[in-house]
């Protein structure tokens, strides 16, 4: 027993270490989250005085994709990239556009028993190769905790939060898949690298 509980410890901190080492990446990779955070609060002061938006307002203001989802959510997909691993990851901003506090839906999650155990997550998105035909669900490690942003629970009105998910990486010759994600709609992205 004790050899089985030294196992799955183990386990437990090689998977806690490549969530943290994937969340420092994208951190990394992202260009900054935390001090893009308080520019898109003035966004929309700035718009209303009739300022000229900034180079940072510019760069939120294209993103690959913007779906909308229940309750005033709106999610900008500000990346998709293919890695060497094999992997594609997504970023983007999980935005409240709405009037009030919005509670994450669980729906997110997906429906998956493995995943909802794990928490709350965007562990319900999928990527559509519609040439290959095949759909690719967000990755999960040893444990089964999906590789996306886990721990939401509520956005306050105007809050924006930093979001990843990792799929298993296309054939190399596909650039173009359809993004879902449970109760948005759909949006066709391009995958770089």
């Amino acid at each position: 027993m004790s050899i089985r509980f030294t196992a799955k410890a183990r386990r437990g901190m090689a998977a806690l270490s490549v969530v943290a080492g994937l969340a420092l990446g994208v951190a990394g990779c992202s260009g900054g989250d935390g001090e893009d955070k308080k520019p898109e609060s003035s966004t929309s002061a700035s718009e209303a005085s009739g300022s000229q938006p900034s180079a940072q307002e510019g760069q939120a203001e294209t993103p690959l994709a913007e779906v909308k989802g229940s309750n005033g959510l709106l999610l900008q997909i500000t990346s998709a990239e293919r890695d060497a691993g094999g992997f594609v990851t997504v970023n983007g901003n999980l935005k409240n556009d709405g009037a009030k506090s919005v509670a994450i839906p669980a729906s997110l999650s997906g429906n998956e028993t493995e995943i909802i155990r794990n928490g709350r997550s965007l562990g319900g998105a999928t990527l559509v190769d519609s040439q290959g035909k095949k759909r690719y669900y967000v990755l999960r490690d040893t444990d089964g905790r999906p590789l996306t942003t886990t721990g939401l629970s509520t956005i306050r009105s105007g809050e924006s939060v930093a979001v990843f998910m990792q799929f298993p990486a296309p054939p190399a010759n596909t650039t173009e898949v359809t993004f879902q994600l449970p109760t948005f709609a759909s949006a066709p992205i391009s995958i770089s690298g």
